[in-house]
C-alpha cells in the first residue's frame, strides 16, 4: 500500500488520536443534550464547560468569552455582522487583499449591499501596506478585520501594532487567527483584538467545530437566532462532541507549541532549502522570517501547480496549490495575485505546509522525488521553452 506524505496541514489536519478518544463517550454513553436538566445532559454540560476553558487557555481568554462555532467561516461572518449591527450608523469596512475567502467574499457582498470596503494591499513579500491602512481609517469605519497570519504564504500580520491604535480610536477589530492557533503564541490579554476566529480541524480537531472569541464588553449580536444556547449568541444544540475534541486539541497544542517551533520549523526549512538548490527557477513566495514555522509557499517557474499536484499525488505526496476554499479555479489564487508573483511563478506554486506527524523521512522522500517532476513537466510545458518572452508578464489584483 502506498505511503501517504500529507504537507497540507493548513487545508485540514489529522485528528489526533487522544481527540478521538475524549470524544468517544458523547456519542453512544454521555450522549445528553447539555441543555437537559438530567444526569445524561450534565455530564455533557461538565464536559462543554471543561471544553470552553481550554479552548480559552490556548489564546489567553476567559471561558466565558468563547461562543462555539461550526468552523471558522461561520466565526468570521458572525464577527463582521456582529459588529455591523452594533454599529449601524457606520457604513466603512476595511480588510486586506489577501483575507481568506470566509472574509474576502463576505466583504465583497457587503460592498454590493450599501457598505464601503477597503481592501488594504501588500508588497511582493506578502506584508500589508501599512501607510495605506492607517490612511484608511475613519469616523465611518465600523470594522477592521485583518487576519492572524496567512493561509497560503504564512505571512504574518502586525496584529499587535493594529490593536492598540483601533482600539483608541474605538473600532471594533476581528482576527481571523485560524491557521495563526496553536502554532503561534496567540494572547488575547496581551493584544486586545475584540473578535478572534479559530477552527478546530486546523489544529487536529474534527471538522465542523470552531470558535470565536468575544471581548468583554464588545458590543455583540448573534448571527444564529435560536435558543439559549451559548448564552443565547448562539442558537443550535451545540455539537458536544466535538466540542469536547476542540478543547481536547487544544490542550494538546498548548503541550507541543515548542516542537511545532523547533522540530517543524526544521523540517520545512529544510524542505524548502533542498527545493530551491535543486530546482532551478523556483523561489519563495512571502516574507521568509515573519511567518507559520510550518508553511512554505514554493513558486516553481514556467510549469503548471495542478500538473505537479497531479504527479506528486501519483507518489504518494499530498500538498495543496492555495486555499482549499478556491482549490478548482485555473486562475493563480487572489493571495498570490495581490503579492505581484509573476505570472510565469504563481501558476507553479506550491503550498507546503507541516505538522508535528512529518518526519525527517518524508521531508527527504520530496526533496528526492519533486526536481524530476518538476524537469519532467518542464520538458513537456510550452511556457518553459517560451520563457523569455513570457519573463515580464506579471500577475495583478485588478
Amino acid at each position: 500500500m502506498m505511503h501517504i506524505v500529507y504537507m497540507d496541514n493548513n487545508a485540514t489536519t489529522k485528528v489526533d488520536p487522544q481527540v478521538v478518544e475524549e470524544m468517544i463517550p458523547y456519542f453512544m454513553e454521555s450522549y445528553g443534550n447539555p441543555s437537559s436538566m438530567h444526569i445524561l445532559g450534565g455530564q455533557a454540560g461538565i464536559k462543554l464547560k471543561e471544553a470552553r476553558v481550554n479552548v480559552a487557555g490556548l489564546i489567553g481568554a476567559q471561558p466565558e468569552e468563547i461562543i462555539f462555532t461550526s468552523c471558522g467561516t461561520e466565526s468570521d461572518n458572525t464577527a463582521i455582522w456582529a459588529a455591523l449591527k452594533s454599529n449601524p450608523g457606520k457604513k466603512h469596512i476595511v480588510t486586506t487583499r489577501v483575507e481568506h475567502p470566509a472574509i474576502k467574499n463576505l466583504a465583497e457582498y457587503l460592498a454590493k449591499n450599501g457598505y464601503r470596503v477597503t481592501f488594504v494591499p501588500v508588497d511582493r513579500k506578502g506584508r500589508l501596506d501599512m501607510d495605506f491602512f492607517y490612511e484608511s481609517l475613519t469616523d465611518d469605519t465600523a470594522v477592521v478585520s485583518v487576519m492572524w497570519a496567512n493561509n497560503e504564504s504564512g505571512v504574518i500580520f502586525p496584529i499587535e501594532e493594529i490593536a492598540p491604535v483601533l482600539r483608541d480610536r474605538g473600532i471594533v477589530f476581528h482576527s481571523d487567527a485560524v491557521q495563526a492557533v496553536g502554532k503561534l503564541p496567540v494572547n488575547v490579554e496581551k493584544v486586545e483584538v475584540d473578535m478572534l476566529s479559530l477552527s478546530g480541524h486546523k489544529l487536529h480537531a474534527p471538522k465542523g467545530v470552531g470558535a470565536l472569541y468575544v471581548r468583554k464588553r464588545t458590543k455583540f449580536s448573534p448571527f444564529l437566532m435560536g435558543g439559549h444556547q451559548e448564552k443565547g449568541r448562539r442558537g443550535g444544540t451545540e455539537n458536544v462532541a466535538s466540542i469536547i475534541g476542540l478543547g481536547k486539541a487544544a490542550q494538546l497544542a498548548l503541550e507541543r507549541h515548542e516542537e511545532v517551533n523547533t522540530r517543524v520549523r526544521a523540517l520545512r526549512d529544510r524542505l524548502e532549502k533542498e527545493l530551491l538548490e535543486r530546482i532551478p527557477n523556483s523561489m519563495v513566495n512571502g516574507d521568509q522570517e515573519m511567518r507559520l514555522p510550518n508553511t512554505t509557499s514554493i513558486a516553481f517557474e514556467y510549469v503548471e501547480g495542478e500538473a505537479i499536484l497531479l504527479m506528486m499525488n501519483e507518489l504518494g505526496i499530498c500538498a495543496s496549490s492555495g486555499s482549499a476554499c478556491t482549490s478548482g479555479s485555473l486562475e493563480p489564487s487572489h493571495v498570490l495575485r495581490a503579492m505581484g508573483v509573476p505570472f510565469t511563478a504563481a501558476h507553479g506554486s506550491i503550498r507546503f505546509s507541516l505538522s508535528t506527524y512529518n518526519t525527517d523521512q518524508e521531508v527527504e522522500f520530496i526533496i528526492k522525488k519533486l526536481p524530476p517532476v518538476i524537469s519532467r513537466l518542464r520538458e513537456m510545458s510550452p511556457f518553459w521553452a517560451d520563457r523569455e518572452g513570457l519573463a515580464n508578464a506579471v500577475c495583478s489584483v485588478q
